[in-house]
Order: C-alpha cells, then structure tokens, then sequence
C-alpha cells in the first residue's frame, strides 16, 4: 500500500480539493491510504478561538461561526459545475450530507468547549485544534467519493495511539500497529494527519510536521511501498528559493543526509517522519501536487545525495554570544554545564558552538526574546560579548566555490569546518 499526505496548502479551497482529484485519477487510488491535513490556515484560526475562550471573551463563539461559513464556503465550490467535473458526480456530492455532517463537528467543536474543565492549555488545544482535520477530511473524503475515487473515512483517533503528552504525544508503536492493520490493510482509506488519542480517548496531537509523521507511522504499520509528500515545490531543492537565486532539484537523499540537513534547519522533512521508514527502507518522495507526474524528489537507501551539489542553509536573525571567564581561567566542563543550564532555563535553540581554553561561543536562537535575561544572568558570572541579528550559513558537501560565494560581501565571525559540513557566522 501507498501512503499520499496533502497538506494544508494543497486543500485551502475548492480549486485545491478538486486537484487532489486530479493528482489521484493521473496517479492511480488503488490500493492506496491519503492523509489530509486541515484545510489552508485553519489551525492558525482555532489558536485564535482557544486564545479569545482564555481570555473569556465569548467572541470565540463568532469564531467558529467563521470557520464554518469558509468551510461551508469551499463545499458550495466544490458543488459548481468545473472542468472535468461530471455532472452525475456534482449531484453525487451536493446529495451526500456534507452540510450537515460539517455542522455536527462545528457543533461538537462548541459543545466540546463549553463542556470543559480543564486549565491546561496543552490538553485544550489538542481537543480544539484536531477539528480542523475532522472537517477538512470529511470534505475531501466527501467528494473523491463522490468523484468515483472510493476511499473510506477512518478516525485517526482511532488507528493512532499515544501517551499523554499533549501537542507533542509519543506513539504506543505495538498498539497502533494492530490497530492500523486491523482497521486499514486491504482497502483504500482517508484519514487525518496530526491526530491520535491517549488510552483514555482524548485527542492527542503529535506535534511539528504532525501530518508527515502520521504517513509515516501508517506506512511503517502497514509496511507501506512508500509515502509522497505532495507540496507546491518541485521537490526538495539544494537551497531557500526565497533566499538563493540559483537552485537545483535533488533527485535523491539519503535517509542520513535528509536528517542532517533538517537538523542544521533546512525545511526538508523532520527526522522523526524519516526514522520510522528508514528501518523498513521505505522510500519517501516529495512531488509537486501541481505536477504529479514529474520524478520530485526520493529520500531513500542511496550512499549519497543525487546530484552531489553543496547544499545551503540560512538562519536568520541569530546572535552570537562569546563567553569567557572573568579571571581568564580555563573555561572547564562546569562552566559548559553551567551555560548550557541557562540556554536551557531561556529557551534558546543552539545553532553552532565552538570552544577553546579560554572562551566559549554560540550562536542562539532567541525565539521567545528573552536575549536580554541571558545576558544578565550570564553576565554575573562571566564575560560576555554579543551580536544581534546575525546569520548562520550551513553548507552541506561545499567546495572552493561554496566558500567564495558565502563569504562574499559579509563579515565572518565565526567559521567551523568539518569534513562534509561548513558553518559560518556572519554579519551581513
């Protein structure tokens, strides 16, 4: 079985949805599972409804009604006469109850949030923000049904079993495996991304890049053929668009340097999407849901990446932190613990590190910009010299040119220089 995940992008509208139509007629829908996200930036919209309930404001009410009207806004889309779109299907769908079906989740949605006791933000948000694949799944299962591509609809609630850490839940791998055999293998299948439920039935998500990870966890389950990633990229390319001019497709990666790559920051697909169907040697592709017939991209077991070109990656808005002791004694391993004790307490991501006898420099994240208590925390105990917004340049599989082309126009702060990997600091 084949395992295809659509993300948000690819189901904002109507156009979207009927395109997933398109994708699975040009590529086939037998023996094949789909995984939807929720539809365009309705996650974004249900963190705004969880917002304005803390606040006890009641307009979280009205928000909700809005989310209905645009979901409702997509079906009445979807019912309009298109290109490639039979008539006999269009009756099929506007007949099938999808209305009222969205209407009972709105309303669960409401009544799911009058009804609750908790304080924890995290449970909350689990049982509010799932609604929004409930929807976008019901509504995509909806009309491929009605478009003659059978799919049946399955609760990921039910197929995914986690612990109980809201919004970042781990898989009971063994329990979920039955469950997904059980209720999947043999027939093709739709269900939702990001999602699963504790032991106790709450819902549960699975955090960043969720909706990749549960294609994942059903292609490992049902030893799977492989899993596409449909995006609007071509594939994975060597470089930002939005940043480098110049760009180059990759045809294929191996599982190792596709961890490698994300963990330096590039937006490829998260490792822990990657480990599950590296030990089953499942091929992952990343194809353009607006042409699905091109080759993307492969994550797959190859020795290296195809073509082997430098590979560039570029994080904004850091700063550079240089440390030493007051006395100019040897910074030792407790004074390392030490730093990194307060890294942890102001939740600053560490991009590049390097030591020597006597100093001791990062280059940080300062996502929750508490910059300035780190400073002052550290400061007390040692000497500290920093640098706001510079970037931290990362290339993969570099040569001379590589080299010449960071560094040109900008002051080098910091290079480190490993076999296959370069990162610099700099000031641009």
């Amino acid at each position: 079985m084949k395992i295809y995940k659509f993300g948000g992008a690819s189901v904002k509208d109507a156009d979207g949805v009927r395109n997933v139509l398109h994708v699975l007629q040009v590529m086939g829908a037998e023996d094949l599972g789909v995984v939807i996200s929720a539809m365009g930036k309705t996650t974004n919209a249900l963190e705004d409804v969880i917002s304005s309930y803390q606040d006890n404001d009641a307009y979280y009410l009205d928000l909700i009604d809005e989310l209905h009207l645009k979901h409702l806004a997509v079906i009445e889309g979807l019912e309009m006469p298109s290109d490639g779109i039979k008539e006999e299907w269009l009756f099929r769908f506007r007949e099938s109850g999808i209305k009222k079906t969205v209407k009972a989740i709105i309303e669960s949605l409401k009544g799911e949030m009058l009804r609750n006791q908790s304080k924890n933000y995290s449970f909350l948000y689990d049982q509010v923000v799932s609604h929004g694949e409930l929807l976008s799944t019901k509504i995509v299962a909806a009309f491929l049904n009605a478009c003659d591509i059978p799919l049946v609809w399955k609760d990921a609630r039910q197929l995914i079993k986690t612990d109980q850490k809201y919004r970042d839940a781990g898989v009971n791998w063994k329990e979920t495996e039955n469950l997904i055999i059980q209720s999947c293998k043999g027939q093709p299948f739709i269900t939702q991304g990001f999602i699963g439920s504790d032991n106790n039935g709450f819902t549960t998500t699975l955090g960043r890049e969720g909706s990749d990870y549960t294609a994942a966890i059903l292609a490992y389950c049902l030893d799977g053929t492989g899993v596409t990633i449909w995006k609007d990229v071509p594939g994975v390319l060597n470089a930002d668009p939005r940043v480098f001019e110049k760009t180059i497709l990759l045809n294929k990666i191996p599982y190792n340097e596709a961890i490698e790559l994300a963990f330096y920051g590039a937006s490829v697909i998260h490792p822990k999407t990657l480990q599950p169907l590296q030990g089953k040697e499942i091929p992952l592709y990343v194809k353009s849901f607006m042409n699905p017939e091109e080759e993307g991209t492969v994550i797959t077991a190859v020795d290296t990446i195809e073509p082997l070109t430098p590979c560039y990656i570029v994080r904004k808005n850091m700063v550079f932190l240089k440390i030493s002791s007051r006395d100019f004694s040897f910074i030792g391993e407790h004074n390392i613990s030490d730093i990194f004790q307060e890294l942890s307490i102001h939740k600053m991501q560490v991009g590049l590190l390097q030591n020597s006898a006597i100093s001791f420099s990062l280059c940080v994240e300062d996502k929750y910009a508490k910059i300035n208590e780190l400073l002052k925390d550290l400061e007390s105990r040692y000497r500290v010299s920093h640098v706001e917004g510079v970037s931290l340049y990362t290339v993969r599989h570099y040569d001379g040119d590589a080299i010449e082309f960071i560094e040109s126009g900008k002051t080098v702060l910091l290079k480190q220089r490993a076999q296959e990997t370069l990162q610099l600091v700099v000031k641009e």
